[in-house]
């Protein structure tokens, strides 16, 4: 009973924050969109930049795997939105923002490049970049993880700047249950961008899919300690407290990912589930519409709707 009086504590301490937090990003310009290429699909992992040369303010986003993206923090005033993908010709353009209201998405569509690349890609042509990570990530759905592996790392030889692949490779080896590979491909990531918020939740996955929950933890709070701890560290750690029963840490770490990224529906999502386990069905719709009104395309959104269907009947 002394646990659950906590937990709907915290729980209504969490509603509290996510009211004020909408105060606060009423009071603030954002933008959400969506990036596909020439073909209608949507490019996961696409950059968009904001910049307004007026007040020498710059933001950047990165797409999620249904090509989606939100900048927030935008001053009122004039702004120009550049979105790139590698193998792809960028795309750019200008847009009046405006802060304490909505304003109208943007939709971004890439076509493929096939002319060389230089600098960083060195003389690989797009059209065999895209060739070639679209070979290994065939090899990855077929779980020929060997392979893929192999894949990949021969795309990283042609380039230094594809050293991000070492995540797939990572979550091959992980698949393969090889955990040394996994950790030696997360850190081999690390060294070249140490600020890879990814690579240090698959290491913490890593740890605890080899038994090692302690190292696991470990490693999240370190990340989350940093000044570059963002929502994926936040959430993997409430996570971790939920599958231990440590209700009232979980609320706090799933907070914590909705406040980095309020636009995000799943850690609130996870919030509405653990005041329905615990009874609270006003509190639990109140987040499920939160989940529709900030993240209304998730996954996330259309089960917090089926829920609210139930939770009216």
């Amino acid at each position: 009973m002394r646990q659950r009086r906590f937990f709907l504590r915290g729980l209504c301490a969490a509603l509290l924050i996510f009211a004020a937090a909408g105060r606060v990003s009423a009071q603030m310009g954002r933008v959400n969109g969506i990036v596909k290429d020439d073909g209608g699909q949507p490019l996961k992992g696409a950059t968009i930049t904001a910049e307004n040369s007026n007040i020498g303010l710059s933001y950047t986003a990165t797409t999620d795997d249904k090509g989606r993206f939100t900048l927030i923090g935008l001053r009122a005033g004039n702004w120009r939105f550049i979105a790139q993908a590698p193998g792809f010709s960028p795309d750019a353009g200008e847009m009046p923002v405006r802060m304490g209201g909505p304003n109208p998405p943007i939709s971004f569509v890439l076509k493929k490049s096939g002319v060389a690349v230089f600098g960083a890609l060195g003389g690989i042509t797009s059209k065999d970049l895209q060739n070639d990570l679209s070979a290994a990530d065939a090899l990855f759905k077929q779980s020929r993880w060997d392979d893929a592996i192999q894949a990949y790392r021969n795309l990283m030889e042609k380039s230094t700047a594809l050293v991000v692949l070492n995540l797939q490779i990572g979550a091959a080896y992980r698949a393969k249950k090889d955990y040394a590979g996994a950790l030696a491909a997360y850190d081999a990531l690390l060294k070249a961008d140490p600020g890879s918020e990814k690579a240090r939740v698959g290491i913490a996955m890593t740890n605890l899919e080899k038994g090692d929950a302690k190292a696991a933890e470990d490693a999240l709070l370190t990340a989350a300690e940093g000044a570059g701890a963002g929502r994926e560290v936040f959430f993997q750690l409430g996570e971790m407290k939920t599958a231990d029963r440590q209700n009232e840490d979980a609320a706090r770490w799933y907070q914590k990912a909705s406040a980095a990224d309020p636009a995000w529906g799943k850690p609130i999502y996870k919030l509405a589930l653990a005041a329905m386990q615990q009874g609270d069905s006003a509190g639990a719709a109140k987040l499920m519409d939160q989940v529709i009104a900030v993240d209304p395309v998730s996954p996330e959104a259309a089960l917090a709707k089926s829920s609210l269907e139930s939770l009216k009947k």
